[in-house]
């Protein structure tokens, strides 16, 4: 299975968080599994942490790349299909998440419920 995860559902695997699912976990973590993380959810973690609203250690970076996660650069093809979207969702980083898993064919690992209203592969997280 092809994995893209949403930035909650990194935060919460590099913690180690309950409220990580079992599903989700095991599909991570499953050695045919192939997951990726976006370039967007770097973009979201640098801009939280520096206005104040998430705490993550300052080398949560080396610990994302010490994961055998691949990463996702954004393209002009992903930017393009966010205009084909319904208006759904109000936050850039998820209505880009959501585009990179349709352009690349991945099933986006998400607790957002509004996320899985789109049309896209998703995994309940």
């Amino acid at each position: 299975m092809k994995l893209l995860l949403d930035t909650n559902v990194l935060l919460w695997w590099l913690d180690d968080a309950p409220r990580l699912g079992a599903e989700a976990r095991d599909a991570i973590a499953a050695p045919r599994s192939i997951v990726y993380v976006s370039a967007v959810t770097a973009w979201e973690i640098t801009i939280k942490r520096s206005l104040g609203k998430l705490e993550i250690p300052e080398n949560w970076s080396e610990l994302v790349l010490g994961e055998p996660f691949r990463r996702l650069s954004v393209t002009w093809e992903h930017a393009l299909d966010v205009g084909s979207l319904p208006d759904l969702h109000r936050d850039p980083f998820d209505r880009l998440l959501v585009a990179q898993a349709r352009v690349e064919g991945l099933v986006l690992v998400t607790g957002d419920d509004i996320v899985t209203r789109y049309a896209v592969k998703t995994l309940q997280a």
